[in-house]
Formats: structure tokens, C-alpha cells, sequence
């Protein structure tokens, strides 16, 4: 069983789409290896038709456990405030809200269709922004593994896990990442995919490059061949 898509399959998953703006939702989600949270919160104004580019705003909600007696941060398993010494039988929560951008570069081919789908009046106005998708999380899943049925396309196995999932849209983000690796390797191009992925530390962008490799097979392979004819 597979642990992520080729280009070949999700371009059969774009091609099962019905409609111009489903065929987008998945193209954008594998050209751009954003997250599907970052895709239907684009705006047609974060779109720069003239350089090709997409600006994408990463939000992310962290909650803070706060000793109730003298507010020090405590972790899951403290018994104890840290600081003041008293039982944490009571702790306050602290909710912040972290927000990041980055601007990221898109194909010619996949702005063209989003050209297309703009002058279409594709998009909807939501809260005073016009909204380039305008669905929510639950309707852009429903798309993908619709659009996977009807391609044929089989399910995905989790190689850290072993567990089994349907296509969807963080699997086409994932697919983006090991095509990446696939094309460059190199210090670089993992400095670059961790950029453009918008991963805060440097080993979640590395896992994939596991996915991708096939080094310690070929490395055992080797070790076999010499003096082989």
C-alpha cells in the first residue's frame, strides 16, 4: 500500500473535479502544499495576478495552562505550582492567537485557471472579503475524497503510524512535499520546502524526505552487489 500520491494521480483527482472552482481547490492544494485551514482563507486581494503570487495567513490558537494562586505556567502533569508551591487543583487557561504569513509563488498554469475563475465571478463575499472559494473545512474534504472515488484512487497508509486513511486534502500536501524532495534534496531545497511549507522546525519538514527516499534499500542493496558481475 502507498504512503502518498504522484503527480500522475493527482492530476487523474483534478481531472475527476466537476466543476471549475472543485478542479482549483485541489490544484491550489497540491501546487502550493499549503494547508487546506490557509487555502479557503484566501481572499482575492491576497492574490497578485501580475507577479504570480499567493499570500497565505497561518493562524494558529495556543492555550496556556496559568497557576490560579501566582499565574506561573504549569504543564500537564505538574502536581505542584512550580513557583509559588501550592496544589494545582485549580488552573486558568490563557488563549493567544498567533499569526503568520508568507507569500508564495505560484505556476503559470495554475494562475491562469485561477484567472479564469476570478473573471468567472467565482468567488464569494464573506465578512466584507471577497472569498476566493467560499466553503468551509468540512465541504473542501468532502470535494477531495469525492473527487479520489471517482478517480479510482486507493487508500493512503500513514508510514509513521501504519494506519489507514482516505484520500484528502492534507494527503495532497503531503504529495507536494515528497515531490519537492523527490526533485532536490539538497540542504537547500529542504531549506527552501520548509519555507515554503511554513513548518516552524526544520524535522517536521525533514520526515518527509523518509517518505520520499528509498535510501536505505538502495544502501543494503550495494552492500551485496560488489564484486558481482
Amino acid at each position: 500500500m502507498k504512503a502518498y500520491l504522484e503527480p500522475e494521480e493527482v492530476s487523474a483527482l483534478e481531472k475527476a473535479a466537476t466543476n471549475l472552482r472543485d478542479r482549483l481547490l485541489i490544484r491550489v492544494l497540491f501546487h502550493l502544499g499549503c494547508r487546506v485551514s490557509e487555502e479557503i482563507a484566501v481572499a482575492v486581494e491576497d492574490v497578485d495576478l501580475v507577479r504570480g503570487t499567493i499570500t497565505i495567513l497561518h493562524l494558529k490558537r495556543r492555550v496556556k495552562l496559568l497557576c490560579a494562586n501566582c499565574g506561573a505556567q504549569l504543564g500537564a502533569t505538574h502536581l505542584f505550582c512550580p513557583k509559588c508551591g501550592n496544589p494545582v487543583d485549580k488552573s486558568k487557561t490563557e488563549e493567544r492567537e498567533h499569526r503568520r504569513q508568507r507569500t508564495l509563488p505560484i505556476d503559470g498554469e495554475t494562475l491562469d485557471l485561477l484567472k479564469e475563475y476570478i473573471s468567472r465571478s467565482g468567488p464569494v463575499v464573506k465578512n466584507g472579503r471577497k472569498m476566493v472559494f467560499g466553503i468551509n473545512r468540512h465541504r473542501a474534504w468532502q470535494i477531495v475524497t469525492e473527487c479520489a472515488d471517482r478517480a479510482g484512487l486507493p487508500k493512503l497508509v500513514n508510514p509513521e503510524t501504519g494506519k489507514v486513511h482516505n484520500v484528502s486534502p492534507h494527503k495532497l500536501r503531503d504529495a507536494f512535499a515528497t515531490h519537492a524532495i523527490k526533485t532536490n534534496d539538497t540542504g537547500d531545497g529542504l531549506r527552501l520546502l520548509q519555507v515554503h511549507l511554513g513548518h516552524a522546525s526544520f524535522n517536521t519538514t525533514a520526515k518527509y524526505r523518509k517518505v520520499a527516499g528509498d535510501e536505505l534499500k538502495d544502501w543494503y542493496e550495494k552492500l551485496w552487489q560488489e564484486g558481482k558481475s
